[in-house]
């Protein structure tokens, strides 16, 4: 194939990938005047993460959360019937939210006239990208080909989940996206993986009937927040769950009529194997670096399938920008967004000549990171073991929920609310929330730590009362000696 005579279409910015970062990448290179080509390979924009990941997820979620909260109502005097699931309708509802922001997306590619081509992308040289266009609903390849040339490149292809080698092929062993489609509900049920998207994938089939043991090779569940903040969560969802098993490994499974047997190794491990209706595999992703044809383009892809980048999201190649899960962790859809504004600000940049544009860069102080569950766990900077294990003396305050009115008339009072100090300059540079609506909450502390915020700046902010955003101001009050709502400190 001759690479120039055999050109498809040319462009000025190409993104691989449609996802929140490639989309955000591609319309933002549109808004600067850039002629924007995107290539996607699932029929509908928003990747992983709006199609089969954040946005479904979300929806059941909510639904789950309001099932619990009913049977609690009883002992306030309301008693609602015995709850019927009607999975279909469920799905339906999730689809419908899906399709709600997949149209949005059409129609604001549309109005910036960013052409979208769907297939599979791959580089041919620095310029070029060869992409086996899809048809219909899922990946099937339609055997045609298109070569794009771009003078700049944005690469957003994302990850994929991490299998398990000697897990059967099995419709009963599914990873993230096969637990969302809810084709039923099991009795009983193994999460592979202890982070967020196994927690909270049990949290919604719990709430739907389900008996769930977890199992996860390190020694504790959800790893990134402090075990303080994790210890609420375990004491509210201990009934939640038959087993969890830490510090075990998953080693075998063997599927059968009766369902799948799985047998465990480690400190926690059953000595017999366990049958389950429905295995739920998630124990990570991995990067989508190896699978693009990097190499052809000239960009570095490591061992792990990473790229790496600079501060600007460029690769090796200075034309070949990277965003996202590739680049590493976090792998989250806010941290993308960001690095995909960056990437399209500097290639507009240099293109349009305009200094501004072509010096943006990445440079967050924290990246929040957030567990969806009942109740929600929410963190932003530095936590306590980071910043111990960092060398940085740190102050902590804490204020829990118990003290709250709002929590308390919510009949929710099992969270808490916590900020790390620099005991130096006593700014906060971290903070994590555990309770109901944490993943809101926790957006003043992320904004407190972009600005240098002091426990001053925060205690003397005036927070309306009663809420649960005011907890966040009487922990900076507890930093200050100055909280009222909690007993005395003794002297």
């Amino acid at each position: 194939m001759s690479q120039v005579n055999d050109v498809s279409v040319e462009c000025d910015v190409l993104v691989l990938g449609g996802g929140p970062g490639g989309y955000s990448a591609a319309f933002r290179s549109a808004d600067l005047g850039q002629k924007t080509l995107l290539v996607e390979r699932y029929a509908t924009l928003g990747g992983v993460c709006l199609n089969v990941g954040c946005i479904p997820s979300k929806a059941l979620l909510h639904i789950a959360a309001v099932m619990e909260e009913v049977p609690h109502l009883a002992a306030m005097g309301i008693e609602f019937g015995v709850g019927q699931v009607d999975l279909g309708t469920l799905r339906r509802h999730k689809e419908a939210v899906v399709n709600t922001l997949t149209s949005g997306l059409a129609g604001m590619a549309k109005g910036r006239k960013v052409e979208v081509v769907r297939g599979v992308g791959r580089f041919l040289d620095p310029h070029h990208l060869e992409v086996s266009l899809c048809s219909g609903t899922g990946l099937e390849l339609t055997g045609e080909k298109q070569v794009i040339r771009f003078k700049q490149c944005v690469i957003a292809a994302g990850s994929q989940p991490v299998t398990l080698p000697f897990m059967p092929d099995d419709p009963r062993i599914v990873d993230s996206t096969g637990a969302l489609e809810l084709k039923t509900v099991p009795k009983r049920m193994l999460v592979v993986g202890g982070g967020i998207i196994g927690l909270e994938m049990a949290t919604v089939y719990s709430a739907l009937g389900a008996r769930i043991d977890v199992v996860e090779r390190l020694d504790g569940l959800m790893q990134g927040p402090d075990r303080d903040l994790v210890k609420v969560w375990e004491q509210y969802n201990h009934p939640r769950f038959d087993r969890v098993m830490v510090n075990t490994r998953t080693v075998s499974a063997e599927a059968s009529e009766q369902g799948i047997w799985v047998t465990f190794d480690g400190e926690q491990a059953p000595a017999e194997p366990q049958c389950y209706d429905l295995v739920l595999v998630a124990v990570g992703r991995k990067p989508n670096g190896d699978r693009i044809g990097a190499d052809k383009a000239g960009v570095h892809v490591d061992e792990r399938g990473f790229i790496r980048v600079d501060k600007q999201m460029r690769s090796t190649v200075p034309h070949i920008f990277a965003i996202g899960d590739i680049v590493g962790q976090p792998m989250l859809a806010h941290k993308a967004v960001h690095e995909g504004h960056v990437a399209a600000e500097v290639a507009a940049g240099e293109a349009l000549n305009n200094p501004e544009l072509a010096c943006s860069h990445f440079d967050a102080l924290q990246i929040p990171g957030v567990a969806y569950t009942n109740p929600e766990v929410a963190w932003a900077g530095l936590t306590q073991q980071e910043a111990k294990a960092q060398g940085i003396k740190v102050e902590v305050a804490v204020f829990p929920w118990a003290a709250s009115g709002r929590a308390i008339a919510n009949g929710r009072d099992e969270g808490l609310t916590k900020l790390v100090f620099d005991a130096g300059t006593r700014r906060v540079i971290g903070g994590g929330i555990v309770g109901t609506g944490a993943g809101d909450l926790i957006s003043e502390v992320c904004l407190a730590i972009e600005m240098g915020a002091d426990a001053l700046d925060i205690g003397k902010t005036l927070h309306p009362h009663p809420t649960l955003g005011e907890t966040v101001g009487m922990a900076a009050e507890v930093a200050l000696g100055s909280c009222t709502d909690l007993p005395a400190r003794r002297r």
